[in-house]
C-alpha cells in the first residue's frame, strides 16, 4: 500500500550505495512507504550521519520520532529523516535501544537535533549521551513518566486545576468523575446479553401499550352494537302507511264443476 505523500523514485542504486558506504554499521536495509530505511548500529550513529551528510548529500535532518514496542527487549526505536536537497530524496536511519542504555547525540552533526532529542526523551524517556541540555521540552514542570509509553495510562498520575481556596494552580491525584470497572468490552452491534441502562423504560413502554390495546379490546366486546342510523323521514313515514292499510284478499270463483250442477 502506498504512502499519501507524493511518490519519488529513489535513485538507481542508492540503497546499495548507502549500504556498502556504511559497511558494518548497517544492519539492514529495505523498503518503507517506497522509501529507504537503513537500520544501524547505535554506537556508530554520529559516525552514520557524518557519512550520509558529507558524502551523500543528505544535508537535512527533518524530524527525530520514537516508537515504542514493549514485546521487544530494545523496546524504542528512534528513526531519524533525512532529506537531501540537491537529489531531492529522502531516507530514513532507524537504531534501537532501551530505557536504560542511552544513545550518543547528534547535535554536533546537526544543532536542530537539540529540541528533536528533547522531545524523545520527553514522550518516551529515553536517553542521549553528550546532550548539552537533556531535559523536558513539552510536558509540565515535575511531570512524571513518559506519556507516549505504551505502559503509560491514558489518564494520567496527577490532574491539575485552579484552587480557589489557595489562589493558584494546584496538582492533585486523579479523580474519575465516572466508574470505568465494568467494561465488557462487547460490540454493541452484537447485542448483550443483559439489559443496558435505559433499555427498561422502552420495556415498560411496550408493556403499557399493550395493556391499552387489550383493555380497549375487552371494552369493545362488552359494548352493543350501536342502533342503526335512521333513514330519510319521508322514506320512513310511508313504510309506515303502506304498513298500516289492510290487505284485500281476491274473491274465490265458483269452479265449473259445480255451476253445472245447478
Amino acid at each position: 500500500m502506498g504512502h499519501n505523500a507524493p511518490h519519488i523514485d529513489n535513485p538507481k542504486g542508492a540503497m546499495d550505495a548507502l549500504k556498502k558506504a556504511l559497511g558494518k554499521n548497517c544492519l539492514n536495509a529495505g523498503l518503507a512507504n517506497d522509501e529507504i530505511a537503513l537500520t544501524v548500529k547505535p554506537e556508530a550513529i554520529v559516525q552514520v550521519m557524518t557519512v550520509l551528510r558529507d558524502a551523500h548529500e543528505y544535508q537535512q535532518l527533518v524530524e527525530i520520532a520514537g516508537v515504542d514496542y514493549p514485546e521487544r527487549a530494545l523496546r524504542f526505536e528512534i528513526v531519524y529523516h533525512l532529506l537531501s536537497l540537491t537529489k531531492n530524496h529522502r531516507i530514513r536511519v532507524k537504531i534501537s535501544t532501551d530505557e536504560d542504555t542511552p544513545v550518543p547525540t547528534v547535535t554536533d552533526v546537526w544543532p536542530v537535533a537539540d529540541w528533536l532529542e528533547r522531545e524523545v526523551f520527553d514522550l518516551y524517556g529515553v536517553l542521549f549521551d553528550g546532550h548539552p541540555d537533556l531535559r523536558r521540552i513539552l510536558t509540565d514542570y515535575g511531570f512524571k513518566g513518559h506519556p507516549f509509553r505504551k505502559d503509560f495510562p491514558l489518564t494520567g498520575y496527577v490532574e491539575m486545576r485552579y484552587s480557589e481556596e489557595a489562589k493558584r494552580v494546584v496538582y492533585e491525584p486523579v479523580k474519575l468523575a465516572q466508574d470505568f470497572r465494568s467494561f465488557d468490552f462487547m460490540s454493541p452491534w452484537e447485542g448483550a446479553d443483559y439489559i443496558l441502562p435505559g433499555d427498561e423504560k422502552a420495556d415498560e413502554k411496550a408493556d403499557e401499550k399493550a395493556d391499552e390495546k387489550a383493555d380497549e379490546k375487552a371494552s369493545d366486546e362488552k359494548t352493543p352494537d350501536a342502533p342503526k342510523a335512521e333513514e330519510n323521514p319521508k322514506k320512513a313515514s310511508a313504510k309506515k302507511a303502506t304498513a298500516k292499510k289492510p290487505v284485500k284478499k281476491p274473491a274465490k270463483k265458483a269452479s265449473a264443476h259445480k255451476g253445472a250442477k245447478k
